[in-house]
């Protein structure tokens, strides 16, 4: 056989695979198919990358997303976006729960209509909801913990940054005092409630160093977003930059700005555009029920995929700064 008319035999062959295969990809997704993310906050930078890696799953997949949620630290305004996104019944949902017990019946019920939900970040372990995605936060706790131990040099009072109630925080506050086990000489002085507002954590950690020397802390530790750039911003405005060690989390401009200017000492920086980026993925596997272990994600006696998706996390100091922001790629709002 003539080698060129093979070549060019193998060649047709190949495109008509192609295209079959884009036409095939095409049908897979229906037309109007649709998948929700509900947040905290939207207006966080967090959850703003969190968003930009949401958009661009739905860009590859061919599918439309909507963005919902509170635009400051609400669970009740976040319920009543999450419960509005169950009632216009999407292919399925992402979910960060800020409240574990708040958001169990909502999901459930979201499960009985056959709408698939993901958590990322914040889980919900109590509910029906399918696979958490997200950090080991009881290992970022504990991350936490170790780096303040080993700046107070395992002698001091810290003050705890959270938001109490909140699942995946108040696990990063049970790795917290695992790590500070191995440190006895350093006590938990108090837990503060910023409830992720920077301005919050800025007075209440400015109250704090107030108080007479017996009561002033030595060490604080961020396990929100907003907590890290609140207390820097309060060390800064009492001339204390550097001289209170400060372990924030995630890894936010504002969050990276003080750890060059030396007011973060370090931050545990998760992956917000990982998670939703697999979540949607996921769900788009739930809708489609591509996974064929069970004949239906809905019936099966265990969800047909992972339960726990360990996204990491990297530690962030100036030793290693530059390099972490140059590796960044830039994930702004989407339009």
């Amino acid at each position: 056989m003539n080698p060129f008319r093979l070549g060019v035999g193998i060649c047709v062959t190949l495109a008509m695979g192609i295209s079959l295969a884009s036409c095939g990809t095409e049908a897979y997704h229906q037309k109007e198919e649709r998948y929700v993310f509900v947040t905290t906050n939207v207006k966080l930078p967090y959850w703003e990358e969190a968003e930009a890696g949401f958009e661009d799953a739905s860009k590859w997949l061919g599918v439309k997303v909507e963005f919902s949620g509170p635009e400051k630290f609400s669970p009740e305004e976040e319920l009543a976006a999450f419960q509005k996104a169950v009632s216009e019944k999407p292919a399925g949902i992402l979910l960060s729960a800020a409240r574990v017990d708040l958001f169990k019946d909502a999901i459930d019920g979201a499960i009985a209509q056959g709408i698939p939900v993901i958590c990322i970040d914040s889980d919900a372990p109590n509910s029906k909801r399918l696979l958490f995605i997200g950090t080991d936060n009881f290992r970022a706790g504990m991350e936490s913990g170790r780096r303040m131990g080993d700046l107070l040099k395992g002698q001091g009072r810290v003050a705890i940054v959270s938001i109490p109630g909140q699942f995946n925080l108040d696990e990063r506050v049970r790795g917290v005092n695992e790590a500070l086990k191995k440190f006895p000489g350093i006590k938990i002085a108090q837990t503060i409630d910023d409830k992720g507002d920077p301005r919050s954590a800025n007075d209440q950690i400015s109250a704090l160093l107030a108080k007479t020397s017996k009561e002033k802390v030595d060490g604080i530790i961020c396990l929100e977003a907003s907590g890290g750039s609140g207390a820097a911003e309060a060390l800064h405005r009492l001339d204390l930059t550097g001289k209170v060690p400060i372990v924030a989390f995630d890894k936010d401009p504002e969050t990276l700005d003080f750890v060059e200017k030396g007011a973060i000492a370090a931050t545990i920086a998760q992956k917000p555009y990982v998670m939703s980026y697999y979540g949607l993925k996921f769900l788009d596997d739930l809708h489609h029920n591509a996974v064929h272990e069970f004949k239906d994600w809905n019936t099966a006696p265990v969800a047909p995929m992972p339960t726990f998706v360990d996204t990491g996390t990297a530690v962030v100091d100036k030793s290693n700064l530059k390099a972490f922001r140059d590796a960044l790629a830039a994930h702004p709002k989407p339009l």
